[in-house]
C-alpha cells in the first residue's frame, strides 16, 4: 500500500465521521437557501476561493455553528473581494449552538462592518 492512498483513506474517512454528525452535508444547506434567494453558487474569486452563495448585495460563507470564526475570515474576504456586504450563514444544531452567531454579529458591529448573519436549523 502507498503512503499516499493511506493518507487519501485516512482523510475521507475523517469526513466521513464528520459529515455523520451532522443531519446533511453544508452543501445541502447551502443549496436550499441560496437557490431559494436565486443567487449563484461556488463563484471562484481572483484569488482563487470560493463564494458558496452570491447575492446581488452580499458574497456570503455557510458553515456549521461551530466554524463560527472561521466564517467571519472568509466572509470578510468574499466582501473584499466582490465590493459585496459580507454575509455568514450558520447551520444551528441545537440550543448550544445559539450563541454564536452573536459572536459573529459582535465581531462585525466592533469593527464596525455592515454584515449579515443568517441561522439556518438543521
Amino acid at each position: 500500500m502507498s503512503r499516499v492512498w493511506i493518507i487519501t483513506a485516512a482523510v475521507v474517512a475523517m469526513a466521513q465521521v464528520a459529515n455523520a454528525a451532522h443531519r446533511h452535508p453544508e452543501r445541502w444547506y447551502q443549496e436550499q437557501w441560496c437557490n431559494a434567494r436565486g443567487g449563484q453558487m461556488e463563484i471562484i474569486l481572483e484569488d482563487g476561493t470560493r463564494v458558496d452563495c452570491l447575492l446581488p448585495g452580499h458574497a456570503v460563507e455557510f458553515d456549521f455553528a461551530d466554524k463560527w470564526a472561521e466564517s467571519v475570515g472568509q466572509a470578510l474576504n468574499y466582501a473584499r473581494l466582490t465590493g459585496r456586504r459580507p454575509g455568514v450563514v450558520l447551520i444551528i444544531a441545537g440550543p448550544e449552538d445559539k450563541g454564536k452567531s452573536a459572536r459573529v454579529r459582535n465581531i462585525f458591529r466592533h469593527y464596525g462592518v455592515a454584515g449579515d448573519v443568517w441561522e439556518v436549523l438543521e
